[in-house]
């Protein structure tokens, strides 16, 4: 997390430091597609794991990862744009937390399930400086959406909790924030580098013959996003 700030606010640093480029003269364009790399650490704070034959401190964790980076920007104006960021559903492993064994299975540090995510969000951006500068920061407000699909459960996730088990993920809205700078290459091209934090909370259900078993987890993933965008007229 300290990582992700620090960058972000090199992110901001640079931007506002750049802000007396040499002004440019551009076409305006109206819509602009992007891709590049979303960079993303999770911010795990889940419950501990509560049901038959669960010992106390038994917890879940989720590892970092990468995927694409996919969007639409629409300029509102020459101050405001709205941006729908989605990409690539990323898979992510669960890990267990806490003991070292349940029963007589491995489980602190073991990839318990993988899942994926489709998680777009919807940003309204405000941009900072003139059109014609070199360099726009921006910030933007809006709303996540998450649902979690293709949840399997790993032979140690199974072991672990007794035997073959379903797990379900309920479906997230939470507020999106991110900050970041617009470099103007030419014509209609631009990078783009931002730092992206969304609020993903979701209660997981764990069923095991029968046996039931809940937790509550804020993943609250932050991310890097480093792309690149062409802009275009409406046709």
């Amino acid at each position: 997390m300290k990582l992700t700030r620090s960058i972000a606010l090199a992110v901001a640093t640079l931007a506002l430091g750049c802000g007396a480029a040499p002004a440019l003269a551009q076409q305006t364009y109206d819509n602009s597609v992007r891709a590049g790399l979303y960079i993303i650490k999770y911010n795990v704070k889940a419950d501990d794991i509560q049901g038959p034959f669960v010992p106390p401190g038994t917890n879940l964790d989720v590892n970092d990862t990468n995927t694409l980076y996919l969007a639409y920007a629409r300029r509102i104006n020459k101050d405001w744009d709205v941006e729908l960021a989605f990409g690539n559903p990323p898979k992510t492993e669960t890990v267990g937390k806490g003991p070292a064994t349940l029963g007589s299975a491995p489980y602190d540090g073991q990839v318990l399930a993988t899942a994926k995510w489709f998680s777009p969000s919807l940003l309204l951006q405000y941009k900072f400086l003139e059109e014609s500068s070199a360099f726009r920061p921006y910030v933007g407000l809006g709303v996540n959406f998450t649902h979690f699909y293709d949840i399997q459960p790993t032979d140690a996730g199974n072991a672990a909790t007794g035997g073959p088990t379903t797990l379900k993920l309920t479906n997230s809205f939470g507020p999106a924030v991110n900050v970041g700078v617009a470099w103007h290459i030419d014509g209609p091209w631009h990078a783009y580098a931002s730092y992206n934090y969304a609020k993903v909370k979701s209660d997981a259900t764990l069923t095991t013959a029968g046996i039931v078993r809940t937790t509550t987890i804020n993943f609250n993933p932050s991310a890097i996003v480093l792309s690149v965008g062409y802009s275009f007229k409406d046709w």
